[in-house]
C-alpha cells in the first residue's frame, strides 16, 4: 500500500507539473520566439524603407484603443518582399487588452507556438479583403487570452512593410471549429481574429471582427499566386507539388493542430525516468553505506551527504522532463 501511495503521489505531481508547463512553461518558448521574430521584422522594415518608399499612415488613438482616427496614405513601394512561411509579417497591438506581438506567417502548431499566426491564404494586414489571424488563449504566451473583453469601437493597430493600419472592432461571435465561413471574403476590408473558446477548451472558437479605417493597400507583386497556392496546400507553400489540396477549416491546420511522432516523447520520457532512477539508486546506496559504517543513526554530515545525488540529478531530471513535456504536448489533440 505504501508503494502504491507513493506511485500515485508521483503521478499526481507529474500531472500538476505538466499543467504548469502548459500554462506557463510554454510562455518561455513563445517569449524567446517573439524576441527573435521582433528583431527579424525590424530588419525587414529597415530593408524595405531603404530600398523604396512604403505606404505609411498616421493615426491618433486614446488609451484603451478608442477615439478619433486620422489615416494619411502615402505612395506604395513597387518592390516589397513576399511573405515566406515562418517569417514575421506584421506587428499587432491591441491597447484595450494590453498586448503587442509579432505575427508569424502560418497557422500550424509550430508557428502558433511562436506567436499569433497569419493565414497565408488571406491578405496581409492593411490589404484589401479579409485578413485572418489566429492565436492561443491559454498556452504559448496566451496572446489572445482576453480577446473576449474587446468591445465595438476598440482599436487594433497593425504594422507591415506597407505601413501602419488601424482596425476598429465591430463585433464578436462564437462559432463551431469547422465554420470556414469566417475566412471568406466579405467584400469589405476587415481583420478576423480567431482563438479557442471558452478558455481551456477547444469546443468552440471566438471570433473578433474589425473593419479597416482608411484606404487599403494593394497586394504585393506575386502575392495573389502565393495565396492561391497556400489555399490549396493548407497554408504551407514549402516543398509541395502543384495541385496538392487539403480541406481548410478553422481547426484543420491551426489551433487544434497535428499530432507528431511518438518516438521523441517516449525517448525523453525514458531519459527523465532513467535520470530519476539513477539519482534514487545513488541516494539509496549512500544511505545504506552510511548505516553500515555507523552501525546506527548516521550523523548530520552523513545524512546531508546521502541527499547529494539529488543536488546533481534534480536539475538534469527537470531539463529532461521539460523536453519530454514539450514532445508529449504535441501528441495531444490540441493546444488551447
Amino acid at each position: 500500500m505504501g508503494g502504491l501511495g507513493r506511485l500515485m503521489m508521483t503521478a499526481g505531481t507529474l500531472i500538476l507539473l505538466f499543467v504548469a508547463y502548459q500554462l506557463w512553461g510554454t510562455g518561455l518558448q513563445e517569449a524567446h520566439s517573439q524576441d527573435t521574430l521582433g528583431t527579424q521584422f525590424e530588419q525587414v522594415l529597415a530593408q524595405s524603407r531603404n530600398t523604396s518608399t512604403t505606404r505609411m499612415s498616421t493615426s491618433t488613438t486614446v488609451p484603451g484603443g478608442t477615439g478619433p482616427i486620422t489615416v494619411v496614405p502615402a505612395p506604395v513601394a513597387p518592390n516589397l518582399p513576399l511573405p515566406a512561411y515562418g517569417d514575421p509579417v506584421a506587428h499587432i497591438s491591441i491597447p484595450r487588452i494590453g498586448i503587442t506581438r509579432t505575427v508569424v506567417e502560418g497557422v500550424t502548431v509550430p508557428q502558433l507556438a511562436r506567436g499569433p499566426g497569419h493565414y497565408p491564404e488571406s491578405p496581409l494586414p492593411g490589404q484589401k479583403g479579409n485578413v485572418a489571424i489566429a492565436g492561443h488563449r491559454t498556452t504559448y504566451g496566451q496572446p489572445f487570452h482576453n480577446v473576449d473583453k474587446l468591445q465595438p469601437g476598440d482599436q487594433i493597430l497593425t504594422k507591415t512593410v506597407q505601413g501602419d493600419f488601424v482596425y476598429v472592432v465591430d463585433s464578436l461571435e462564437i462559432v463551431q471549429p469547422n465554420d470556414v465561413a469566417i475566412l471568406e471574403d466579405k467584400g469589405d476590408n476587415r481583420l478576423t481574429l480567431i482563438a479557442c473558446h471558452p478558455k481551456y477548451s477547444l469546443s468552440q472558437r471566438i471570433i473578433v471582427h474589425a473593419t479597416l479605417e482608411g484606404e487599403a493597400a494593394p497586394a504585393i507583386a506575386g502575392q495573389d499566386k502565393l495565396r492561391e497556392k497556400a489555399g490549396k496546400t493548407g497554408g504551407s507553400t514549402d516543398n509541395l507539388a502543384e495541385g496538392d489540396s487539403v480541406q481548410r477549416s478553422v481547426d484543420g491546420s491551426g489551433l487544434s493542430g497535428k499530432r507528431s511522432s511518438r518516438t521523441p516523447a517516449i525517448l525523453w520520457g525514458l531519459a527523465a525516468a532513467g535520470v530519476w532512477l539513477a539519482t534514487w539508486l545513488a541516494q539509496t546506496a549512500i544511505r545504506r553505506r552510511n548505516r553500515a559504517r555507523t552501525g546506527g543513526t548516521p550523523g548530520r554530515g552523513r545524512r546531508l551527504l546521502a541527499w547529494s545525488p539529488y543536488v546533481v540529478g534534480l536539475p538534469i531530471f527537470l531539463v529532461a522532463l521539460y523536453v519530454f513535456f514539450e514532445n508529449f504536448g504535441r501528441l495531444l489533440p490540441g493546444n488551447y
